[in-house]
């Protein structure tokens, strides 16, 4: 342990009330505030580090939760992401602020913290970038910095639903930020395979804004209706954090702009914290969006990395299960057909009607329950399933525009999901 934390962790220190009023608190500041808020609720609370900044200064995150310190199996994973972007400072005084309304408000007994800290896991990360912010001026557009831990995080945690927040403008934005130049192009953007939930999703937030749901107000950005858009037709974005949580990790993500200035005079704060915070509580309901589950393989087994396919949505990489055996899909309500393979097992195809989640606080539940077929059928190899003929999609994408790219392109990825169409037609 750090001497720093250690010093952070003595009486003296955490016998002083940390007053969290409305200006922006420098790394120590903060980290002081999450450690105590942390020793002090430790039965919602778990405050960890995802790594550190290049200057070593710890990527703090706070898990809230009933089961703060490790995952609960039907209990999905949320996470907000803020000051990624040195000078982009306003989700950083965002995530503090909402961390002290959803402890107070669960200590206080009001519905509507309790909901939340009872159906999900919520982490938090302040600073993604504390280097940046250092060295970051009060300028509205002036830009620098950039870390990039979260890679490491997204495979030690299996998020559903995510946020980045960012400033600069006002708007929701959704994946994706990249194009192939295929048929995802429509009409100028470039849309992902589950596009209407994304779309759902950006109006969750711009919708319960007290101002972005009318179109950009800033004076010197495009107008957006409804507060939306997508990434790709506001601008081009090669290895954005949200394409990159999309299409690798499994989590649904949104960049959100909160404010046309980046770096907010202090007096405006109160008023900017009023605007956002009933949409930063309700886009976390939405991670009850559509079905979640289990899938047991033919001994009643759950079984990691088994293909959980629904009709019609062909995700660059296919949605699988966690080491748990879970599954989580966030759709809008409607009937869907979903197709389950693991390799030695049958595949399962089964219609499920999956009604609104968020308003219970739980995705619809269902398990799937798969058949163990013989290596050979009547002296016939058994077909190939789906889970066989998938390419590998566990490579490291820069993140941001920044680093270098180890992984298939976009353009090779895709011409890879060609190839497994085309097999499975062949295949039948």
């Amino acid at each position: 342990m750090s001497s720093l934390l250690l010093f952070l962790l003595s009486p003296l220190v955490l016998g002083q009330a940390f007053a969290l009023d409305f200006r922006y608190h420098n790394n120590h500041e903060m980290e002081r505030y999450l450690v105590q808020i942390s020793s002090s609720n430790p039965d919602i609370t778990h405050l960890y580090s995802i790594g550190q900044s290049v200057r070593g200064q710890q990527l703090w995150a706070l898990a809230l939760g009933l089961s703060p310190r490790r995952h609960t199996v039907g209990i999905p994973e949320f996470k907000y992401v803020a000051n990624m972007h040195g000078n982009e400072v306003l989700g950083r005084l965002l995530l503090l602020q909402l961390i002290d309304d959803l402890v107070r408000g669960y200590r206080g007994n009001e519905t509507w913290s309790l909901q939340l800290l009872n159906s999900a896991r919520i982490h938090l990360l302040p600073t993604m970038n504390p280097d940046g912010f250092d060295a970051s001026d009060t300028d509205c557009v002036y830009s620098q910095g950039r870390v990039r831990a979260v890679i490491g995080w997204l495979r030690t945690e299996s998020f559903v639903l995510s946020a980045n927040l960012h400033g600069g403008a006002l708007v929701a934005s959704y994946p994706y930020d990249n194009s192939n130049g295929g048929s995802e192009l429509v009409g100028g953007a470039s849309m992902a395979p589950d596009s209407d939930v994304f779309v759902h999703l950006a109006k969750a937030y711009s919708h319960n804004h007290a101002t972005m749901h009318r179109g950009n107000l800033c004076s010197d950005s495009t107008s957006f209706p409804d507060g939306v858009t997508n990434g790709y037709q506001w601008y081009p974005l090669a290895g954005g954090m949200q394409d990159y949580n999309y299409v690798w990790a499994q989590c649904l993500e949104l960049t959100l702009e909160v404010s046309c200035c980046k770096f907010p005079p202090v007096e405006q704060l109160p008023a900017l914290w009023a605007e956002n915070r009933k949409s930063l509580l309700a886009f976390i309901q939405q991670v009850h969006l559509g079905v979640k589950g289990r899938v047991f393989n033919g001994s009643g087994v759950p079984v990691q990395d088994a293909v959980v396919e629904v009709k019609g949505r062909r995700n660059m990489c296919p949605f699988k299960t966690d080491r748990h055996g879970e599954y989580y899909r966030l759709l809008l309500p409607g009937n869907y057909s979903f197709t389950v393979t693991y390799p030695g097992h049958e595949v399962l195809t089964e219609t499920l009607s999956v009604p609104y989640g968020p308003d219970r606080y739980s995705a619809m539940k269902h398990d799937f329950l798969l058949r163990r077929v013989p290596a050979t059928a009547g002296g016939v190899p058994l077909r190939p399933t789906s889970a066989n003929l998938t390419p590998p999609c566990n490579n490291t994408l820069r993140l941001d525009g920044g680093g270098a790219n180890t992984g298939p392109s976009w353009a090779g990825l895709s011409a890879g999901l060609a190839m497994v169409a085309a097999l499975r037609s062949l295949i039948g």
